[in-house]
Formats: C-alpha cells, structure tokens, sequence
C-alpha cells in the first residue's frame, strides 16, 4: 500500500484492516456454497418481490397489447482477451435482479398463449456451463432465475431464435435502441424479429417515471452507499497534508469504500487540488497537492446497484484562508437555499434558481463580476440531478415528488488569468448533498460528513488512522 513505509511496525497493517473491517471481533461464518443464489455471500440484496412489483407497475404504464423488451448489458473488452469488469444496465437489474450478461426479459401487457402455457413475461439468459463456470464463476442459470427471481418462464439464450413470437401482432413493442457494436447475440436475434411497430422512445418515459420515485427498500440501500461515502469523505478530511498526491487521496476514498462492502464506485472519482479543483469532472488524480491548494472531493459508493454523490472542498494545509472563506461561505450559503426548495411540488430548477441567485449577488457584493449575466463564468452547471441506479438518474424533471432522491450541488470555479482580482484564481469549491423529498421538510441524506468550516477544520485536526501508518 501506498502509504506503508518500510520503517512502519508490521502490525499497523494488520491494525487498519481490522480497524475497518465490518466484522472485526466476530467469527466469519463459512460460505455456504450454493448453485441459484442470487449472491453467495451477500443477505441484503432487492427480493425477487421487488423486481416482479416493478414489472407489475410496468404494465401500468404500458398501452393495451404492447410488450416491453429489455435486454442486459454486455460484456466491454478492455484489451486482448481482458474484459472490463461486468456492470448490469440499471433498467435491467431493476426490472429483474440479475447481475450478468446476455440476457434479454420480454414484458407483456397481458398474458399470452404460448405452446402449452399462458404467461405476462419471459426470460432468456445464460443457462450454466460447468467449464466457463471454472474459469468465471457460477452463473445463475435457467432453474436460478426460476427458482431465485422468480421468473417461472425461464428458457436458455440459446433457444430464442426458436422461439415462436410474432412481435407485429402487437400494437407498439417497447425497447431501447443499441449500437450496433453493442449489440448482444439475443439483441440481434430480436433485430430480426422486430416489427414495424418498434417505439423507442415512450419507453424511455415509462422508465423515468418509474426509477424517479425510490421505494422503501431502494432508500435503504442509497443510505447505505451514501454512509460509506461519508466515511470516506470523513477520513480524507482527517487524513489530508501536504504533498499528498490526488491518487493517495483517492485511495483513501475508495479503500474505505471497499472496506465498507461497496461493490463499485458510482463513478470515476473526482480529487482536484489547486486548478484542478476548477475542473467540473477532473478525473487525472495525479496533482502533487501544495499547501495552498482546497481539494475539491467528489465522489461516491455503489451499493448494490445504487449510488451516492457527494462533494465536499477541504484545505490542503488544515485551515481556509480568508480569500477562501469568503467563496466557501458563498456556495454554502446557495446550497443552504437549494436544499429549502427541495420540496414537493417545486419545480425541478427551483434549487438551482434559489443557489443562483445567491452566488450572482455574493459575487458581484465581492466585486468578483460586474454584471449578473456573467455569473455563468464561474457556475457554470446544474445544481441537481436526480439520484438511484445511475449517479444521473433517470426521472421526469418536472415538478418536484416526494420519495425521489436529488442532488444539490452548487459551485463557484475561478480559474488563473480569471476576469477578476488574481487573489481569487485558483480557487474552486463544491459542496454536494443526496437530499431525499418528503412530504414535508427535505431530508439531508448525506448530513453525516460535515460541511460547515468550523466542522471541517475541526475534523482536520483529528488522527487519521492512513497517517499513523506513516509514522
């Protein structure tokens, strides 16, 4: 690990993975093996409840004698014979729970007659094979998805060129269009079934609609992946200094995610120190940090498929001077005002046009810019997005419902040879909550990493268990 010097004691090694470890002083239970399982190790994924509920909320939106196809998404190469780790496509995994490629599930609106059976849906997928199996592990299989989705027609990919559909029977057969290069095997034999009655894009609303607003179990499992993200965030502002790298930084982040079971990262993780903190979506995370350097941390965990999104601006050196206090409290102070308009049956903007006005009046008090119209010089983005499957979820971008999950997110970026005072280039800030719409107040999903300077500098001064590993 990086941050191991060959002097440091050996068993600080052993003390900051137990530290971290979930089931430090507790017995590991054997795995229990077993063919059909949705996972081998984990208990709190989405039931097969859930999925069938959201196909049946499906049908809902769907016009009389249509069929919905949805196909799961395939596998990237990443060069030679490596492929890219595998990630389900959202609609997919949330219409289904399955976590692998090559799979294609057909949605009727009502029950149709098939060769000895009536049924509202279908599914093709990978049945197993003992000697792929070998080389990458169990795959669920025809009897899995009966037994463990609970997707009583379940047939081999295989057998789909065979099986007999006739799609132009129906008045409009829903499903998102692919590129042809990443089409699957079963996207191709669908291509040439497909009728003229092919619409892509009502779909698209459909789902929208549906993923827009979170269900019970879906908010557990965000506050879940939005707790590790805070962890992280905490320990990165305990564990920054000077002459840390971005990617030491980012190593933190995503050690403690790993640490806390997170599977992925929701995204690529964004570090940016110095002029790289003026960079919306810097990925690089090779910046040698500097003392005078604020550090723009905007990352988050995926949990079982749902992502967090959180950002938050701290001083390289432990303490915001006063040119950075003055920017910091301005976007605090947006995103204060954003937040209160997180609220059912606002409009979508409404956030944004609440922080907006904020930072256009701050910075022209600062002398920053001269006229309202050139606030887009230095905000230059959305304040929300909504939140779920995708760190830009799908939703209706209409007025505001309760049980949706959006981000507010206002910044203020100065890059050197600004229009402006030169005390001011260099400083970039973001701060970024998952705010959840209720019925009443918003609530702060994310309120579980600090924000305020008080907080944040007081936090800095607290050990980081990556700093005592350096000593």
């Amino acid at each position: 690990m990086y941050f191991i010097h060959n002097s440091a004691p050996k068993f600080f090694g052993a003390f900051l993975f137990l530290a971290f470890s979930p089931s430090w002083g507790q017995e590991l239970p054997k795995a229990e093996i077993k063919a059909n399982a949705p996972s081998l190790y984990d208990t709190d994924l989405l039931t097969k409840e859930f999925h069938s509920g959201r196909r049946e909320e499906l049908r809902k939106l769907m016009g009389d004698s249509t069929v919905a196809v949805f196909f799961a998404a395939t596998t990237k190469n990443r060069s030679n014979d490596v492929n890219y780790e595998f990630h389900q496509d959202p609609n997919f995994y949330y219409l289904t729970g399955l976590r692998e490629p090559d799979a294609m599930i057909i949605i009727f609106k009502n029950e149709i007659q098939f060769d000895g059976f009536y049924t509202n849906e279908v599914f093709f997928l990978k049945d197993r094979e003992s000697k792929s199996e070998r080389w990458t592990g169990k795959l669920l299989g025809v009897e899995g998805a009966k037994n463990t989705l609970g997707i009583q027609y379940s047939f081999s990919s295989e057998s789909f060129s065979e099986f007999k559909l006739d799609l132009s029977k129906f008045k409009q057969v829903y499903y998102f269009e692919q590129k042809k290069e990443n089409e699957s095997e079963l996207q191709k034999q669908f291509s040439k079934k497909k009728s003229a009655n092919a619409d892509t894009y009502a779909i698209k609303e459909m789902m929208a609609k549906l993923r827009e607003i979170k269900i019970k179990e879906e908010v557990e499992l965000m506050r879940k992946a939005i707790n590790i993200t805070c962890d992280a965030i905490s320990e990165v502002i305990k564990a920054l200094e000077p002459s840390m790298n971005e990617f030491s930084v980012e190593a933190v982040v995503e050690y403690v995610f790993k640490s806390k079971g997170a599977e992925h990262e929701g995204f690529p993780s964004i570090v940016g120190g110095g002029e790289n903190s003026c960079i919306l979506h810097y990925e690089t995370n090779r910046k040698k940090l500097i003392s005078k350097d604020m550090l723009v941390c905007d990352v988050g965990a995926e949990y079982h498929g749902y992502t967090a999104d959180i950002a938050r601006t701290i001083p390289v050196n432990g303490k915001f001077s006063e040119v950075q206090k003055q920017i910091y409290n301005i976007v605090l102070e947006a995103q204060i005002a954003g937040i209160a308009k997180c609220k059912q049956g606002e409009d979508f903007r409404a956030p944004h046009k609440a922080a907006t006005a904020i930072i256009q009046k701050r910075l022209l008090e600062l002398g920053v810019i001269k006229t309202h119209n050139e606030v887009g010089k230095y905000f230059f983005h959305g304040t929300s997005h909504y939140l779920g499957l995708d760190v830009h979820d799908v939703g209706t971008f209409g007025k505001l419902k309760s049980n949706s999950v959006i981000t507010v997110e206002p910044g203020i970026y100065i890059p050197f040879d600004s229009d402006c005072d030169e005390k001011w280039w260099g400083i970039g800030i973001r701060i970024e909550d998952d705010v959840l719409i209720t019925e009443s107040d918003p609530e702060v999903l994310s309120v579980c990493v600090p924000k305020t300077i008080a907080e944040i500098e007081d936090l800095i001064k607290q050990e980081s268990l990556f700093n005592l590993m350096k000593k």
